[in-house]
């Protein structure tokens, strides 16, 4: 067989959630290799498919598959829960059963169905300033960071460092400008997903994502898990609440037993085939 035999009309699945959106290729049978270029082509939203990460499903000997997160920026993340209740369906889809176990970098996350929707057990969150990783010792309920109009940032990690602003609904702010400026602080030097959160109630949350690597986003699993976190241990909620994003609400529970659980839709938007041979060539979709 030709060695470019497997990149020749390789079947990939587009999915989302809350628009968050992903290129899902399967690698457990046929091996796929993908440089950070070829990532960046193919998430493309004009010369390629599109997606805020890309996707790659490999086998697992401790959990139903690994998955594989790449951001849009080629780089490769431990974390993502939109993305983890895509697969997690998909997964359920493809066994019949109504609960699947998803390997990542940042450990086996635990899916099942909740009615329509998709739940995933993202774990326990890091709290302590070397598990987010910050660069040195601080407080991480208040960060010694200044951002026009805003008071100091939580820290929390979901298996991916975050930064967390809360304001008031008369605070403007562009995050944009923010994000930026802020995701590539000296204090995260493995970079930091920024979110902009306004409580509503105790029991809801308005959200805005920076996230690294990918930009501005309709909706970020992980950070509505951190906000959700570091907006309870400042007392602002209680320990559920709903995370409304751009893209649509997320329920998240900071429960008991530590572990923080999220619930919300997932969609398959469209099927197809690309030639990998030139990444940011053809693509043939398929309804």
């Amino acid at each position: 067989m030709n060695a470019d035999a497997h990149l020749a009309g390789r079947a990939f699945c587009k999915m989302h959630g809350l628009g968050n959106d992903f290129v899902i290729f399967d690698a457990r049978e046929v091996p796929l290799a993908l440089d950070a270029a070829d990532v960046r082509a193919l998430a493309d939203r004009r010369t390629g498919i599109g997606c805020d990460q890309l996707i790659i499903l490999r086998p697992s000997a401790r959990a139903d598959l690994f998955m594989e997160i790449r951001n849009a920026d080629g780089g490769e993340v431990s974390a993502c829960g939109n993305a983890s209740r895509c697969v997690g369906r998909l997964v359920m889809d493809e066994t019949g059963r109504d609960a699947a176990r998803i390997e990542t970098r940042a450990g086996v996350l635990e899916v099942a169905r909740a009615g329509e929707r998709v739940r995933v057990d993202m774990g326990c969150p890091g709290l302590d300033w070397r598990d987010i990783p910050l660069a040195e010792e601080a407080d991480t309920r208040e960060l010694d960071i200044a951002a026009e109009g805003l008071g100091r940032p939580a820290a929390v990690s979901m298996g991916n460092p975050h930064m967390i602003f809360f304001a008031g609904d008369d605070a403007a702010v562009d995050l944009a400008v923010l994000g930026p400026r802020l995701t590539r602080h000296p204090l995260y030097p493995e970079g930091a997903n920024v979110s902009l959160a306004r409580v509503a109630d105790a029991g809801t949350i308005r959200l805005e994502v920076w996230e690294r690597g990918a930009g501005l986003t309709r909706a970020c699993g992980t950070a509505a898990c951190a906000a959700l976190v570091a907006a309870a241990r400042r007392g602002l909620t209680g320990r559920a609440a709903t995370v409304v994003l751009p893209g649509g609400p997320l329920d998240v529970e900071w429960a008991a037993d530590d572990h923080v659980r999220m619930t919300g839709p997932v969609a398959v938007s469209f099927a197809g085939t690309v030639d990998l041979r030139s990444v940011a060539g053809r693509v043939e979709a398929v309804a």
